[in-house]
């Protein structure tokens, strides 16, 4: 008792620690804040400009990185002796990672200076410079900007069909007037937009030299919208938005039917198990099935430092992610897909002990030497981040052969190894030796038989394929709605805004899988067969199988094509998939490893 309680004291303050260092980077992070974002008359406000992003799922690839490589020429304007005008930005280690690039351009919106049809620069495009924004007009490449922190888009260009007589034709036209319209709060910038005026283009449909004159306008709007609301204009509903909110609704009444189902099913069934098991001796009641495994059931398993590092690293992504998504809820998070990137790096140093005090707990429950431990430790420290860094490894090498800008600076690697090396391994090392002296006492020690009883002959529903399947699939399904939106966040660059919904999501989906995991546990305890162990991880894992056949799905629907898109694609996903097998997995155990416990103290078996 004394030992449960110190270790609820140590995870409680482990849980306040990384709390309020999430929550003070990201108010660091979050960008401007309100007393920065306040401006005179007059006074300059950066525009940056980043790189032109597909709206078809495309990301970087050897054409994506040509057009890159000219920097939106009619943004930049670079022309001999403006060049030097232009100062690039320096990046945070979110916006490195997320690849982009972002660039002070000429622009110039000076707050509250109304400006017609300002010239930016005359330009003579190349029959080369040309072809690469044909290119990029022709795939719907639009450009993305920054002002105030504010994130505003729009079309490079536009095309046209005309339907000839003879045959049809296809014009491409680059636009050469955008208008940028502003509203304002007295001395705070409020909302941004910009438009292409139609009536302004250039014909780049022939392969000829073409003098360009990029021109631009400015006019501000006064507005009684307060600074701290801002924000609310992208996350308003739309269209699109109604139909993703029906999907999450439709998808938590099925989760919310099917956990009520299990529970319901599993409390009748159980009760009148625990009944039978207080009949006295002698009775007409025949001992059932699952309580003639008292000796089997609390027996080890095979691998069990692996065991206990899938536990350990499992714990500290669950509760990462449960930071993210409060701190999300909470509203921490900017408009800045760079800003999800970054929380995959030094906060998860930052958990790092979460998953050394998680493995060594476990492994020194089941009763495992000091080396055992140790062991368990070093496997939780790579065990996840040993193939993010291998395929991170061998897509950097893609993308700096395809010199595109998502290959990460040798810089940028550097600090990341210089986090873990120097944050990470030592919090690790300090939430061993917590593990190992403050250890839970989740897992039972009963004593057990020399040999294991033998398995009987099992039902084909009840074997580990078709269990494991059925709860993959079963997970899989409750969420599965969902994905598209997410999937479409992280490839074609949009803002995922129901961040709130997903995680109410993400507490039902934690639910269902401690449920369905009870559930087949005690479907197999009463079949006969004591190795739960892994096949409690196995039945919540499992789903990251089926998530990865959607990604597949989700990649055949797109338009992504090329080399570097399919191994980003396949490389990621495949990384993410493992984070969820982990996750989900750690949950069913865990919940599954309670309820052992918990019913065989109750029927008092020896």
């Amino acid at each position: 008792m004394a030992g449960e309680i110190r270790f609820r004291r140590v995870a409680l303050l482990f849980i306040i620690i990384i709390i309020a260092v999430f929550a003070m980077s990201s108010l660091r992070i979050s960008g401007a804040s309100q007393s920065d974002s306040r401006y005179a008359v007059g006074e300059d406000v950066a525009l940056l400009v980043n790189k032109p992003i597909s709206s078809e799922y495309r990301m970087d690839s050897k054409a994506g990185s040509q057009c890159e490589s000219i920097q939106l020429g009619f943004m930049l304007c670079r022309v001999k002796g403006i060049l030097d005008q232009l100062t690039k930005k320096e990046e945070s280690l979110g916006e490195v990672l997320n690849g982009d690039r972002l660039t002070n351009s000429l622009y110039e919106l000076k707050f509250r200076v109304v400006k017609n049809m300002q010239t930016l620069c005359n330009k003579n495009l190349t029959i080369d410079e040309v072809a690469k924004f044909r290119h990029a007009v022709r795939n719907d490449f639009y450009f993305k900007m920054l002002y105030d922190n504010l994130p505003l888009w729009g079309f490079i260009g536009k095309v046209e069909d005309f339907n000839f007589p003879d045959e049809p034709m296809l014009r491409y036209y680059l636009f050469t007037h955008f208008e940028f319209d502003v509203l304002y709060n007295e001395d705070q910038v409020i909302e941004v937009k910009v438009l292409a005026d139609p009536n302004y283009t250039v014909d780049i449909t022939e392969d000829v030299e073409t003098n360009v004159k990029f021109t631009y306008s400015v006019f501000w709007d006064a507005t009684s919208t307060p600074f701290d609301k801002r924000v609310e204009k992208y996350l308003g509903p739309t269209v699109f938005q109604r139909i993703h909110w029906f999907s999450v609704i439709n998808s938590l009444v099925l989760i919310i039917l099917m956990a009520a189902r299990l529970c319901i099913l599993f409390i009748r069934t159980l009760k009148k198990d625990l009944i039978r098991c207080s009949v006295e001796e002698g009775g007409d009641t025949e001992e059932i099935d699952w309580s003639l495994l008292h000796r089997d059931v609390f027996r080890y398993p095979h691998f069990t430092s692996l065991f206990c590092a899938i536990l350990g690293t499992g714990m500290q992504l669950l509760i990462l992610v449960c930071i993210v998504f409060l701190l999300a809820f909470l509203g921490f998070f900017p408009l800045n897909q760079g800003l999800v990137n970054a929380f995959t790096i030094m906060p998860y140093a930052l958990t790092s002990g979460v998953a050394g005090f998680a493995a060594a707990s476990f492994q020194a429950q089941m009763r495992g030497t000091k080396v055992e431990v140790v062991n368990s430790v070093i496997l939780a420290a790579f065990l996840y981040t040993g193939p993010l860094y291998l395929t991170f490894s061998a897509l950097n090498t893609i993308a700096i052969s395809y010199r595109a800008t998502a290959a990460v600076p040798f810089g940028t690697i550097l600090v990341i190894i210089l986090i873990w090396l120097f944050v990470a391994i030592p919090l690790l090392l300090l939430g061993g030796l917590l593990g190992n002296a403050f250890r839970p006492n989740i897992l039972s020690s009963y004593a057990t038989k020399e040999l294991p009883s033998e398995i009987p002959v099992l039902a084909w529903y009840v074997k580990s394929p078709c269990q494991i399947c059925m709860a993959g699939f079963l997970l899989y399904f409750s969420i599965e709605l969902d994905l598209h939106y997410v999937y479409a966040s992280l490839w074609s660059h949009k803002i995922y805004t129901s961040t709130n919904f997903l995680f109410i999501k993400f507490i039902l989906l934690i639910l269902l899988t401690a449920m369905l995991g009870i559930y087949l546990t005690y479907l197999q305890l009463s079949a006969g067969d004591h190795r739960w162990w892994w096949r409690s991880v196995l039945n919540g894992g499992f789903t990251s199988v089926f998530v990865f056949g959607h990604s597949l799905r989700f990649y055949a629907q797109s338009n992504m094509s090329g080399l570097m898109q399919l191994a980003f694609f396949i490389g990621y996903n495949a990384c993410i998939c493992f984070a969820f097998f982990l996750v989900l997995g750690t949950i069913s155990f865990l919940a599954s490893a309670i309820f052992v416990r918990r019913i065989y103290g109750v029927a008092k078996l020896e």
